[in-house]
């Protein structure tokens, strides 16, 4: 049973990393998401702001906190690097 639980942390801890990225490729790949994105970004204050926002929202839904690590090398086009996290 230890192997099953610490293989269910491990995945659940690896998919936590990269929630954020997987978060802008969903609105990378959707088009009624993209257009979406795009408008609030015209109607606020910065592409910083939004993308920050909606980091914090993901890390909230997910209770997840920061890991201390930047992924720098996102797939999604959308972002140049996202704070990492980890489940509580």
């Amino acid at each position: 049973m230890k192997q099953l639980n610490d293989f269910k942390k491990k995945l659940v801890d690896r998919f936590s990393e990269k929630l954020t990225d997987k978060v802008f490729l969903m609105i990378q790949n959707d088009r009624d998401l993209m257009r979406e994105y795009l408008a609030v970004i015209e109607n606020s204050k910065s592409l910083a702001y939004v993308n920050s926002e909606i980091a914090k929202e993901v890390k909230k839904r997910y209770d997840l906190q920061n890991l201390n690590q930047r992924n720098e090398n996102p797939e999604s086009l959308l972002i140049q690097g996202h704070e990492m996290f980890e489940t509580k």
